[in-house]
């Protein structure tokens, strides 16, 4: 009877609030990140009195609490504005253009009547209504975007407001075109990756809220920490823990033990191997010599590529690794102001970082 005793019985899960595992999920609070966020909230405090506030350039490493943290601010801001400053959130991945951004602006303010109307149009209405009130924008993954038009509209014609860009890359402020830059003048806020311990108590407070008591094993727990620790980033740590979760209630165990702990990881890295397969052919042809080769500059690695039969000008080449940097395949760092100049080393993403999933 024992036996039985270990195993869930219809209808048991071992999830408590598996939405908790979620990337879009907000802690209550975000620990080890109190320094950011006070620095951040004391650029956004003058909006609260009818001044302008700060620009904030937020720059780290993917997964490690840049959004969160922002979101978190955006909360409390909302509950100390009274509806007094407007905030809107643009994700620049998935809109990266000045008319899609300004089109996601719209609806972030609640203006649904955008069909047919032209950029400056979009920008008019932007204005009428912002300039009624103090706003906080945030462009989330602001390095994807093709152009700053949108930004410099943003930054020139809206009275009281800060504007909070989020990267991975510190670099890309040093790029930035001049127009812009001149009038952004921002305050540079750092997030660096997480320690193991950090990770730990992050990891450990996520499984207070999103299982059943008792159910981690506590090895298994540690083999998770040990993964997400090595990729510095809190979204694999997540994950591995869902998927670690879902392995145990396949096999009807209350207890989260090592085995589905190691499933979990086996996930992740098949994840990674079915990412590559999808790629279209010329892209996959990119990703083979980067993979052979082992990476490097990408200036050396457009050559291999040509000398392997891609048809592709570098322009075309460089949007193929930002689409492998997209999945996670691949890394991209740039260097800016090395004895070579500007230039962009390519390195192989580790099958156990889960990227940007």
């Amino acid at each position: 009877m024992g036996l039985f005793k270990e195993m869930l019985g219809g209808g048991e899960t071992l999830f408590k609030n598996e939405d908790a595992l979620d990337l879009e999920y907000v802690p209550r609070v975000l620990p080890f990140r109190d320094q950011q966020q006070h620095h951040i909230a004391r650029c956004l405090k003058p909006l609260l009195e009818g001044r302008n506030g700060t620009n904030v350039f937020i720059h780290g490493a993917p997964g490690i609490g840049k959004t969160a943290a922002m979101r978190l601010m955006f909360r409390d801001l909302d509950n100390a504005a009274v509806n007094d400053v407007l905030i809107v959130y643009v994700n620049c991945w998935q809109r990266n253009t000045s008319y899609q951004v300004l089109l996601e602006i719209c609806k972030e303010l609640g203006y649904p009547f955008t069909q047919n109307k032209r950029q400056d149009e979009l920008m008019e209405i932007i204005k009428g209504i912002c300039n009624k009130k103090a706003v906080v924008f945030c462009f989330d993954e602001i390095d994807k975007v093709d152009d700053l038009d949108f930004l410099y509209s943003v930054l020139q014609d809206i009275y009281k407001r800060s504007v909070v860009l989020i990267t991975n890359y510190k670099e890309w402020l040093g790029d930035m075109e001049p127009r812009v830059k001149s009038r952004l003048m921002p305050d540079v806020v750092e997030f660096k990756p997480y320690t193991r311990d950090e990770t730990k108590k992050i990891l450990q407070d996520r499984v207070g809220v999103a299982f059943i008591p008792g159910c981690w094993n506590a090895e298994a727990f540690d083999a998770i920490v040990s993964k997400a620790a090595e990729a510095q980033d809190i979204r694999t740590g997540l994950f591995l823990m869902r998927q670690a979760g879902l392995a145990a209630e396949s096999q009807s165990s209350r207890k989260i033990l090592p085995e589905h702990a190691t499933a979990a990881v086996e996930k992740l890295a098949e994840m990674s191997v079915s990412k590559s397969a999808d790629l279209e052919e010329d892209t996959k042809l990119v990703f083979e010599i980067i993979k052979t080769s082992g990476g490097g500059k990408s200036g050396d690695l457009f050559k291999l590529y040509k000398e392997k039969g891609g048809d592709g000008t570098y322009k075309t080449f460089s949007r193929k690794i930002e689409k492998l940097v997209k999945t996670g395949l691949i890394k991209a760092n740039k260097i800016v102001g090395g004895a070579e100049g500007t230039t962009t080393h390519i390195t192989l993403a580790s099958s156990k970082n889960l990227g940007d999933f």
